[in-house]
């Protein structure tokens, strides 16, 4: 990723027209001499996890550490109201509409949708005050952050929020915007409505078999049979009766539900899970261990969580009013969105070789969170330089991002997303404590 690429990406999530609206929304106001808000504001964003970013009383003593006329903490959180909420909210519309503008990255497998998206909720614990509004499943006030991620652009492509008592599955809605795409999700939104809308809609969608579902057997493409059977035979009744053997990857034409839809059941034994049963319309152009690999794609929803939970504090609201929650989710979102399109620059940078397997070091989320956190305020200052200077200012900084950012388990330890993009697991260079002892 180079210092244009940086400077794009932050002048285009960021841009100052907007920023300047929730400067004056929120009714920040800086003396000349001193950092000026406009930068407060982008640093803030640009890092979730900085002490300038997430939680409302870091944002005040930031604020009032670089200049600014001291207010009542009370004045300083009144701040925090609809007219901000609202301009955070534009902001990160247009991250997210920046995101899905960029190129994708569907290498190998994945490359047999126009996208692949993966569904997935986090809850957010809040201050008691917001029981009313946000509701928890128990005697506390919480939400749920309902994610879309992008896997061809590498972040969230879309989001919304409610109460943490309320089921996950109502809020995926599939319609016609779908048609062409993939779908990743967990049990928590299995139904048979959802299949039903897949094959309406032109869906692909790879979910792992709820255990209540009893699938009828139709066709066995695949696997260890020991004699016929009767189509139409539920699937724990083949099992059991030893006419499909475990052991090898199974592969079967089977209905679910009483409408009986017809899906694919592809069977894979997973180390340490045992084996996996996956309901999925993929044709068998790939074979049930890439059906298998590509529902383990999913986990790049779980490690955004994970990014914005550790890196972004998410789980560190303490705002008493919905405005300012709204708005520190907001911070928070556009943050990962940040993280992830730096990302996904280095990555399409990167695969421009010759060779399939890729030999430079991918970026890891969560080092270049620290490094936005710790650049945070350079990059705002160096958004303000012009010519040779911003350049240079710009180089530096990305090469630093790039270089701190690179993922230390990556010839090891890859990603099965980041397998499917070509980093092979090699063996490491560096000996293990055994072959220590031996050599010794």
């Amino acid at each position: 990723m180079t210092g244009q690429e940086l400077k794009e990406i932050m002048e285009t999530v960021l841009p100052d027209s907007v920023l300047q609206r929730a400067v004056d929304a929120a009714g920040f106001e800086q003396r000349e001499r001193k950092r000026d808000a406009l930068k407060l504001l982008r640093a803030m964003l640009a890092s979730a996890s900085s002490p300038a970013g997430g939680r409302q009383a870091d944002i005040m003593r930031t604020y009032f550490e670089n200049g600014a006329p001291r207010v009542a903490r009370g004045s300083f959180y009144d701040w925090f109201g609809t007219p901000l909420e609202e301009v955070m909210d534009e902001l990160s519309g247009i991250s997210l509409a920046y995101a899905a503008s960029q190129p994708k990255d569907l290498p190998g497998a994945l490359g047999c949708v126009d996208d692949w998206l993966i569904v997935d909720s986090t809850t957010v614990r809040l201050h008691d005050h917001l029981k009313g509004v946000y509701p928890g499943t128990g005697d506390y006030a919480a939400l749920k952050l309902h994610k879309t991620l992008s896997v061809g652009h590498g972040t969230l492509v879309a989001y919304h929020w409610s109460p943490a008592r309320e089921h996950d599955s109502p809020h995926l809605v599939l319609d016609e915007s779908w048609r062409g795409k993939g779908l990743l999700v967990d049990l928590g939104y299995a139904s048979l409505q959802r299949l039903r809308d897949c094959q309406r809609f032109g869906v692909t969608i790879v979910m792992r078999l709820k255990e209540n579902w009893k699938p009828k057997v139709q066709r066995i493409v695949h696997g260890d049979v020991s004699r016929t059977f009767l189509p139409g035979t539920a699937l724990d009744v083949v099992l059991a009766d030893d006419v499909l053997t475990l052991g090898n990857a199974i592969d079967a034409d089977v209905t679910v539900g009483p409408e009986r839809i017809p899906m694919r059941l592809c069977g894979v034994h997973v180390p340490e899970r045992g084996y996996c049963f996956y309901l999925t319309n993929l044709s068998r152009s790939l074979g049930p261990r890439q059906v298998a690999d590509i529902y383990r794609v999913r986990w790049e929803i779980e490690l955004n969580n994970k990014l914005d939970k550790s890196s972004h504090r998410l789980d560190e609201i303490d705002a008493r009013t919905p405005a300012a929650v709204h708005a520190l989710i907001h911070a928070t979102i556009i943050a990962s969105v940040l993280v992830g399109l730096i990302v996904h620059r280095h990555n399409l940078a990167i695969a421009n070789t010759t060779s399939t397997t890729r030999t430079q070091p991918p970026l890891h989320h969560g080092l270049v969170a620290r490094m936005l956190a710790t650049c945070a305020f350079r990059i705002a200052d160096a958004l303000d330089l012009h010519g040779a200077e911003a350049d240079a200012a710009g180089e530096h900084l990305s090469a630093v991002i790039v270089h701190a950012g690179k993922d230390p388990n990556w010839r090891r330890k890859p990603s099965i997303l980041d397998q499917f993009r070509g980093w092979k697991i090699l063996p490491s260079s560096r000996p293990n404590r055994a072959t220590q002892a031996n050599r010794a």
